[in-house]
């Protein structure tokens, strides 16, 4: 069995994050095309959906997609469909679009519910631009095939270094 190399743990300082959001917040304020309902997808995605409800005045929803409990979050996607395709528009945001599963289960769950493409969009606070996934918005581009860089959010830094390594070497695709 061979070892996983130990991650570099890259730290982000809360105000890196703060200028990410405000710089994303920017660009949605700035576009023509407005949501409803900001969706933050659990865990990653709560604080910065959090933070662009709040600088958009749009309200929020949660949908915890992080438990990897089949189904759990399901329902839950069926009824933000539903809301879809009666008209209503959906922001879904998350910390980072890395290998693009998180949001491509979203995306196919919601179509096979009805959900009305027109009224749907993702935003991260980075993007991975050789993810399976393109979103619609990011404040940062990074290049996972140069950049192998395990990124640990201001709320994320309360985790041990021994914790947020085991975490980064459950997913070793991202890190060789």
């Amino acid at each position: 069995m061979t070892e996983t190399a130990a991650p570099v743990l890259n730290y982000i300082p809360y105000e890196d994050f703060l200028r990410s959001v405000r710089s994303l917040s920017r660009v949605l304020a700035a576009d023509a095309w407005k949501p409803d309902f900001i969706i933050g997808i659990g865990r990653g995605g709560l604080v910065p959906a959090v933070y662009i409800s709040h600088e958009l005045q749009v309200p929020m929803l949660s949908i915890d997609h992080s438990s990897k409990v089949p189904g759990f979050a399901d329902e839950l996607l069926r009824k933000v469909a539903d809301k879809s395709a009666s008209g209503t528009r959906l922001l879904f945001v998350d910390d980072i679009n890395d290998s693009g599963g998180t949001i491509v289960y979203i995306r196919n769950l919601l179509a096979d519910n009805g959900c009305t493409p027109e009224n749907l969009r993702f935003a991260v606070l980075m993007d991975n631009c050789r993810s399976k996934a393109r979103v619609d918005y990011a404040a940062e581009q990074l290049d996972r095939a140069e950049d192998k860089r395990w990124f640990v959010f201001p709320w994320e830094a309360v985790m041990t270094a021994e914790t947020l390594a085991e975490e980064a070497q459950a997913v070793p695709e991202r890190l060789s």
